[in-house]
C-alpha cells in the first residue's frame, strides 16, 4: 500500500510537470527513481503485465489527478503569482534526482563519448528553452483529415519529448503552437464530464482522440529507443541524461518571467528548493 501511494504521488508530480512549460516530465521520472522501471514495463508490457499494471495504474491515477486538479492550480495561480518560489520548488525536485542517476555511472571512467553526449544534450535543452520563450499561439483544430493527422503527429512528438529527461513536452507543444489548444480542450473535456454534457464531450474527442493515440505511439516508440540505448551504450546514455537533467534548471530559469524579486521571494524560494530536493530524495530513493 505504501508503494501504491508513493506511485500516486510520483504520478501527480509527473502529471504537473508535463503540463508546465519548461519542466520535464521525463526528468521527474528520473528524479522519482522510476525511469528505468517505466521504460522496462512499457517495452515489455505483455511479458511483465502484472508488474506493469502495478506500476502504471497508480502513476496514471496520479497524473489524471494532477491534470484535473493540480495543473490548473499551478498554471493559473502558483506560477503567475509566485513564479520564483514555484520554479525553485521544481528545480529542487529535479536536482534531488541527480544522486540517483549519478549512481548509475559512479566508478565508470569518463571518456570522450560521454563528455560529448553530456555537452550536446545540455546545449539542446538550453537551446530549446531560448527558442520556446513566449511562443504559445493556438493551432487550427477545424475537423479535417489534415488536422487529425497533425494532432496525431503532435501527440507523437509531445509524448516522445515528455519521456526524454530534460526536454519539456509542453514547451515543444508551445513551439509547435498546440499547447493552448490541447490544455483548453482538456479543461473543456473535464467541464463536460462534470456537467454530463455528452455533445460537448464528444466535441473534445475530435481533438483528444487523435492526439491521445499519437501520445501512446510516441511513448512506446521512445521507450523502445531508450531501452536499446541503455543496453548498447549505457554509460553514454546515462551521461546524456545527466546533461539533460543538469540543463533543466537553467532552461526553467530562462523561461521564467518574474516581475520583481525581493528578500521574501528569495528566502521562500530557497526554502522551497530545499523542500523539493528533500521530497525528490524521499520518494525517489
Amino acid at each position: 500500500m505504501k508503494e501504491f501511494i508513493f506511485n500516486i504521488l510520483r504520478g501527480i508530480v509527473i502529471g504537473i510537470s508535463n503540463v508546465i512549460p519548461g519542466v520535464s516530465g521525463g526528468t521527474m521520472m528520473v528524479s522519482m527513481g522510476i525511469y528505468d522501471r517505466l521504460i522496462l514495463v512499457l517495452t515489455h508490457f505483455i511479458k511483465r503485465m502484472k508488474e506493469a499494471v502495478a506500476l502504471l495504474v497508480p502513476i496514471l491515477i496520479g497524473m489524471l489527478l494532477a491534470i484535473a486538479i493540480f495543473a490548473k492550480l499551478f498554471s493559473e495561480v502558483l506560477f503567475p503569482k509566485f513564479p520564483l518560489q514555484t520554479n525553485l520548488f521544481f528545480i529542487g525536485l529535479i536536482l534531488g534526482g541527480l544522486p540517483i542517476i549519478y549512481r548509475k555511472v559512479k566508478g565508470v571512467s569518463v571518456k570522450l563519448p560521454q563528455i560529448i553526449a553530456f555537452v550536446v544534450f545540455f546545449v539542446l535543452v538550453a537551446g530549446l528553452a531560448v527558442i520556446g520563450e513566449g511562443n504559445g499561439a493556438s493551432a487550427d483544430i477545424t475537423l479535417s483529415v489534415g488536422n487529425v493527422l497533425k494532432l496525431f503527429g503532435v501527440g507523437v512528438i509531445a509524448a516522445a519529448t515528455m519521456v526524454i529527461p530534460g526536454v519539456s513536452g509542453s514547451m515543444i507543444m508551445m513551439i509547435l503552437g498546440y499547447y493552448n489548444t490541447i490544455i483548453d480542450t482538456i479543461n473543456e473535456c473535464i467541464n463536460a464530464l462534470r456537467a454530463f454534457d455528452i455533445p460537448a464531450l464528444l466535441n473534445t474527442f475530435i481533438v483528444l482522440v487523435p492526439f491521445g493515440i499519437g501520445v501512446v505511439v510516441g511513448i512506446v516508440a521512445v521507450a523502445k529507443l531508450v531501452e536499446f540505448m541503455l543496453k548498447k551504450f549505457p554509460a553514454v546514455t546515462y551521461w546524456a541524461i545527466i546533461g539533460l537533467i543538469v540543463a533543466s534548471p537553467i532552461a526553467i530559469l530562462i523561461m521564467m518571467e518574474i516581475p520583481a524579486i525581493g528578500v521574501v521571494e528569495v528566502l521562500s524560494g530557497a526554502i522551497l528548493l530545499v523542500v523539493g530536493f528533500g521530497i525528490s530524495m524521499k520518494i525517489g530513493g
